[in-house]
């Protein structure tokens, strides 16, 4: 049986879970929530490739993404960012939904599950 392995581990969550071949993010907020809704999504997107890599992977493995957003009336400022990142070939399985955040002024949390 494959053992867990804990990224960046706190006392409330871990960033990231590595278990049999998946790497299971937790989800990402952007570090600068005075940015728009882009900049922010740009922000989350680069620390998901960090994470991704740490774990030996890349976002062209992502198995399944999930997607909050504060306010539906700038999804299209997310899908910018997410456009211009996503690997040509390999968009993931996605979903997207508004929802209240944990910080007010976070405008995107975005949550991937990968193939390791």
């Amino acid at each position: 049986m494959s053992s867990i392995k804990r990224f960046h581990v706190a006392k409330r969550l871990s960033d990231m879970a590595v278990y049999n071949g998946v790497a299971y993010l937790a989800g990402q907020v952007p570090d600068d929530a005075k940015l728009d809704i882009t900049g922010q999504t740009e922000q989350v997107l680069a620390t998901i490739d960090r994470l991704l890599a740490e774990a030996g992977t890349d976002k062209t493995k992502i198995l399944m993404a999930q997607i909050y957003v504060a306010n539906m009336k700038e999804f299209d400022g997310m899908n910018k960012a997410w456009d211009a990142w996503v690997a040509d070939g390999n968009s993931p399985p996605r979903a997207t939904v508004e929802a209240r955040l944990a910080n007010p002024d976070f405008k995107v949390e975005i949550v991937v599950t990968a193939a390791v």
